[in-house]
């Protein structure tokens, strides 16, 4: 049976926990759990002529992920992390390699074939990977998904971005802390299920992924809205979990599974991922069934 080709495009870095450094950055995140979910992933990012980079590489391989990542002259991303409860807050420096990202002719070739396409706003701070994103998402196929996960960070956002980003996408993935950011931003009245209900039909979006962390999550479509509470887990910490969410959700919907369906499937994987220290745990099928039954 042919894979769904998953390409998660923008930031590839490395987070420094306090238990040591981790590779991440949501969309290799995205990509590697869509691989989990039995997903053809692939990372479209830039690295530097530096030892960090060859060895996120090596990260990359070591865990199946496919790539088209050029070398920059710039450096390859730190990123510091603190965690509070289980919380990350994130220390992110500009000028770094995944700000300077190309089109090229392979990675162009590829995405006319994908699927599935994730990006968020904060690799689209500097102009020129802002213009190579940009037309990445242009190419994919109409039938494609284009996921657009907002991933809000420090002050590399704007209104006209988040406008044109949701204007390109049909998936949307938000959490509770950046919708009341959105509110702020775009003046926006009424209670998240109107707001979010609003932003599915004004911008005709097949999916919105709304969560809200420990508490609970909704998947708004033209057909469905269904909400599942999350459920109680011990928290190690919550890096990566959101990205376990969508790409679990969307390889499921891919496969045919239906709406409820898929959404359990994503609030398992999520929840399983919660338990693991770092954005790319090793996968537990059974304990992922065992939190789903439990839905």
């Amino acid at each position: 049976m042919k894979k769904n080709i998953i390409i998660g495009v923008g930031e590839l870095l490395w987070d420094m926990l306090p238990s040591g450094k981790r590779a991440g950055g949501a969309p290799v995140n995205f990509v590697y759990h869509a691989i989990q979910a039995g997903a053809d992933g692939y990372a479209i990012s830039k690295i530097g002529k530096d030892a960090n980079g060859a060895e996120i590489l090596e990260e990359l391989k070591k865990n199946k992920i496919k790539f088209l990542i050029e070398e920059s002259n710039l450096p390859t991303s730190t990123v510091e992390v603190e965690l509070e409860n289980g919380i990350p807050t994130y220390k992110i420096v500009e000028n770094v390699a995944w700000d300077d990202i190309d089109v090229t002719n392979e990675t162009l070739n590829l995405v006319k074939k994908c699927d599935v396409i994730c990006f968020g706003t904060l690799a689209l701070r500097a102009k020129k990977s802002q213009d190579s994103i940009m037309a990445l998402i242009d190419a994919a196929p109409q039938k494609a998904f284009k996921v657009f996960d907002i991933n809000l960070r420090q002050d590399f956002y704007s209104k006209e971005l988040i406008e044109t980003l949701l204007k390109k996408s049909n998936v949307f993935k938000i959490n509770d802390v950046e919708l009341a950011l959105l509110r702020q931003l775009f003046s926006l009245k009424g209670s998240d299920e109107e707001i979010c209900d609003k932003l599915l039909q004004k911008y005709q979006l097949r999916y919105l992924i709304y969560t809200v962390g420990d508490k609970y999550s909704v998947v708004y479509s033209p057909k469905d809205c269904t909400l599942i509470e999350t459920p109680k887990v011990k928290v190690a910490d919550t890096i990566g979990a959101g990205d376990a969410f969508a790409a679990s959700f969307l390889q499921a919907t891919l496969n045919g599974q239906p709406q409820l369906e898929a959404h359990k499937y994503a609030v398992a994987a999520a929840a399983f991922v919660c338990t693991k220290s770092g954005a790319w745990p090793k996968y537990d099928r059974k304990k992922i069934e065992e939190i789903e039954n439990g839905i």
